[in-house]
């Protein structure tokens, strides 16, 4: 027994020297942080940070449109830009904003695609774009949808803010609550459905934004904006007729890669459009106020889009490849689980052709006390080369500092595991 307690002895000193552990109960645990595993750690570029200083002002490019812009979808950068903060009315492409409620009220459950919606006296009495829903008549959640997004819908889009919010008024502040959050802040809503009021207005760039979250975050939107023509059935007192629903939005037919998003036109904000168009894994979002005529918004549009498709190219990395776990000292465990912050973006805009690479930057080891979400190293990516950015790998858990107790418990495990029978 005596030569046992010895030999314990011993491999507790041993230890206390190995790891720097204190003998005093009180000081079992260090005071100061534990130094960084890596220093100077290259954050990725934020995806949701836009190039604009670097985007010029649509150099070559004879656009007849007031303002207008050019964003990459994925990463939401702009490319290019004309007047993109101006402030001007932004007519039915307001509406984008209405969809984006509507598809956020689906996705918390408020509504249904088949949830009934009564027109009310009021949202009947809109004029403009209209489908001539009568007071009274009931509509599911997908047919006003298709009401807005192919027809542009006046009448529609007030019958779905009423259900959502009550009123019209009370919609119209969860709009701008929603605009404020996206950074758009060059925007004002009066109105869901953009018929000209003093004090509504927006600009290239925020419609830019809020057309970005409305299909990234609900890629459905798509199956509505991609119909040219659909019948609907009012259901009134009178009887059931037919009513021929037909998109606005000729580019769908136009142009071969457009895929929605929204038309707009008053007389005071002319001719306006937010458009989306996809090609070889590439997806843009183009947005013009202002324009004299439909043709001339429509000629500006596919001209922003083949600039995109001719001169950038989109490279991505899931990040799904499994990460080495790294030896840590002085934890309660010996290893650490790694994990990537988020996948790798990188728009290159000078059409370079080439093979992205990665390299993994970790230490040899790490030490204790780690905690879950810290930065422990990076993937570098390079395309012929030339470094394009970087994603921070993290530690997947936390490991406390190893105790004194910890340390003679594992020593005595290891000790009756050892010795012979």
């Amino acid at each position: 027994m005596r030569k046992f307690l010895a030999g314990l002895l011993g491999m507790v000193l041993c230890v206390q020297t190995v790891y720097g552990i204190p003998g005093r109960a009180a000081d079992v645990f260090e005071s100061g942080e534990r130094p960084k595993a890596m220093q100077d750690v290259i954050r990725q570029e934020d995806p949701e940070q836009t190039n604009r200083d670097n985007s010029g002002n649509l150099t070559g490019l004879e656009l007849s449109a007031e303002s207008a812009v050019i964003m990459e979808a994925s990463g939401g950068q702009v490319l290019l830009e004309k007047n993109a903060d101006e402030k001007k009315p932004p007519a039915s492409v307001t509406k984008v904003m209405t969809l984006l409620l509507i598809f956020d009220a689906l996705a918390d459950g408020t509504i249904t695609p088949d949830t009934e919606v009564t027109t009310s006296e009021y949202a009947a009495s809109m004029g403009g774009s209209q489908v001539f829903l009568e007071a009274g008549e009931k509509q599911t959640v997908d047919t006003m949808i298709k009401c807005i997004a192919v027809a542009s819908a006046n009448d529609a889009c007030v019958a779905m803010a009423e259900k959502i919010a009550g009123s019209e008024p009370a919609f119209v502040e969860k709009m701008n609550q929603r605009s404020a959050g996206l950074g758009m802040t060059n925007t004002h809503f009066v109105n869901c459905n953009g018929l000209d009021t003093e004090g509504h207005y927006s600009t290239a760039y925020d419609i830019a934004l809020m057309s970005r979250e409305l299909t990234v975050n609900y890629p459905e939107i798509f199956d509505y904006t991609s119909i040219w023509m659909e019948d609907i059935t009012h259901h009134t007192a009178r009887g059931d007729t037919s009513f021929t629903l037909n998109n606005t939005n000729h580019l769908i037919k136009q142009y071969p890669y457009a895929t929605g998003l929204k038309t707009g036109f008053t007389s005071t904000a002319g001719f306006c459009l937010s458009a989306t168009a996809s090609k070889d894994g590439m997806d843009f979002i183009a947005v013009v106020l202002n324009a004299p005529s439909s043709k001339e918004r429509m000629a500006d549009i596919e001209t922003l889009f083949e600039w995109g498709f001719a001169n950038c190219q989109v490279y991505t990395d899931e990040n799904l490849d499994s990460l080495p776990k790294l030896p840590v000292s002085r934890g309660r465990h010996s290893q650490l689980s790694l994990k990537y912050e988020s996948a790798f973006y990188h728009l290159d805009t000078t059409n370079t052709a080439g093979e992205l690479a990665k390299k993994i930057e970790l230490p040899d080891s790490v030490e204790a006390p780690i905690k879950k979400g810290d930065i422990i190293g990076k993937a570098v990516y390079t395309l012929n080369d030339n470094t394009v950015g970087s994603v921070n790998l993290l530690a997947s858990e936390s490991i406390p500092l190893i105790t004194l107790k910890d340390t003679c418990q594992q020593l005595l495990h290891r000790f009756f595991l050892s010795e012979p029978d």
